[in-house]
């Protein structure tokens, strides 16, 4: 399989997306993304090891991460004018956090990271070979034993995002989409509110990589 030029939508779509609105205006906006920490903190990493926030756009995680003392975090976003957003807010952290503006599927990180955490790429992609070339970055860059925090809208959510079509999960067939090398840990479903007043359901797994 040839790798595409990008999974999912290209930069020139996601960059309007971050121009048109605030970013606590986008409807995945969460002032505290309590689920994703949580899920990070039941994985057992350490504050030294690192942590992918792949897709994390604008998002508060990041924040979060290094506000709990974790000193190696990577952001991945296909968009500069999110990351931009990112780099305005935490000028002062450069040493912990890492911004990388490219695709997902072309990934290839020097060092492996410890913990893989996607709640923004996974259910835009529709197509069987770009799931599978996102799974194969997954391998190419997660440490052995490494973990996988995957947030994806559920069977109950939206079937459009930001103007474009995605795929729901249950438990089983996100278990299935990610392949056998990540046997899951444990699952956990969210009804997020939007910030124009909507609800969303989310399907949360944390995986563990098993070579």
């Amino acid at each position: 399989m040839e790798p595409r030029q990008h999974l999912g939508a290209g930069p020139d779509h996601w960059d309007a997306v971050h121009r048109r609105r605030d970013p606590d205006q986008l409807t995945w906006f969460q002032p505290t993304p309590r689920r994703s920490l949580d899920l990070i903190e039941r994985s057992g990493i350490a504050p030294s090891q690192r942590i992918v926030d792949v897709g994390g756009g604008s998002s508060l995680l990041c924040d979060a991460l290094i506000g709990l003392g974790y000193r190696d975090v990577t952001v991945v976003d296909i968009s500069g004018a999110a990351l931009a957003h990112v780099e305005a807010r935490l000028r002062g952290t450069a040493e912990w956090l890492t911004l990388i503006e490219g695709d997902i599927g072309t990934l290839h990180s020097d060092r492996p990271f410890d913990l893989w955490h996607d709640r923004a790429v996974f259910h835009f992609l529709i197509d069987d070979d770009e799931r599978d070339q996102y799974v194969g970055a997954i391998e190419s860059n997660l440490a052995g034993q490494g973990h996988v925090v995957m947030a994806t809208f559920g069977l109950q959510g939206p079937d459009m995002c930001s103007g474009l079509p995605v795929r729901r999960y249950g438990p089983e067939s996100l278990a299935a989409a990610l392949g056998t090398r990540l046997q899951p840990v444990t699952f956990e479903e969210e009804l997020h509110a939007t910030p124009a007043g909507g609800t969303q359901h989310f399907l949360y797994g944390l995986f563990k990589r098993i070579d």
